[in-house]
């Protein structure tokens, strides 16, 4: 499994401050859409607080998880904007999310009176096509419970807050967003999160999930 940098892809505050300058604040409840597919690609946006899911819809109306979570401290919706194309993709709230939104103009003028935003924004770009890359092997390498304990983990690190239980993956998503995140059904994720949780991998309390014990779930991952 290969380690992506997502410390890379978070700014500094002086250089939020900076992005702050050039744009306002939105905010969008759980569950709203920020952009969806079809959109004029015509501005950027940090994310200060929240999560979002990047997602396409297949021709059957299934929702499929395209890329990993955007979290607070990053960028997104760049690539499209620069070349001001339509948005391939939607970006759905998974909790209450709060903005900063920088139209195109203005974010060009800010990557040319700042050049360290400007690297900044290369830095994300190359990180995120790696993960794409890796995205890809994981669906073609690792059967569906490796995928699930993979997920996990990993918002164990994005996201997880450290209890007297376990270390608790800070927001809930829901068994069919998380099937959509790795590519198989709702039914699925529900018997495989009942049969991590007979492990005592993980523990489910008031739809919270806890990791319990790390190194069992990456036995799943083979």
């Amino acid at each position: 499994m290969e380690s992506i940098n997502h410390e890379a892809l978070a700014l500094d505050d002086h250089e939020k401050d900076l992005i702050r300058e050039y744009g306002i604040v939105v905010h969008y409840p759980k569950g709203q859409i920020l952009f969806a597919e079809g959109d004029t690609a015509d501005r950027i946006y940090l994310i200060e607080e929240g999560f979002v899911k990047i997602y396409r819809i297949t021709p059957d109306g299934r929702k499929v998880t395209v890329g990993s979570m955007r979290t607070s401290g990053q960028l997104m919706g760049l690539a499209e904007t620069l070349y001001h194309g339509e948005r391939t993709c939607f970006a759905g709230a998974i909790n209450d999310v709060t903005v900063v939104v920088v139209r195109k103009a203005r974010f060009e003028e800010l990557l040319v009176n700042h050049p360290s935003i400007a690297i900044k924004v290369a830095t994300t770009l190359g990180v995120r096509m790696r993960e794409a890359e890796a995205i890809i092997q994981e669906m073609v390498c690792f059967q569906v419970p490796g995928r699930l304990a993979m997920l996990l983990l990993k918002m164990t690190e994005r996201a997880g807050v450290e209890t007297k239980t376990g270390t608790k993956i800070g927001f809930r998503l829901t068994h069919e967003e998380i099937a959509c995140m790795i590519g198989t059904s709702r039914q699925t994720v529900t018997s495989l999160l009942n049969i991590f949780r007979q492990e005592n991998s993980i523990a489910i309390e008031e739809k919270e999930v806890y990791i319990l014990d790390p190194d069992k779930l990456s036995k799943w991952i083979v």
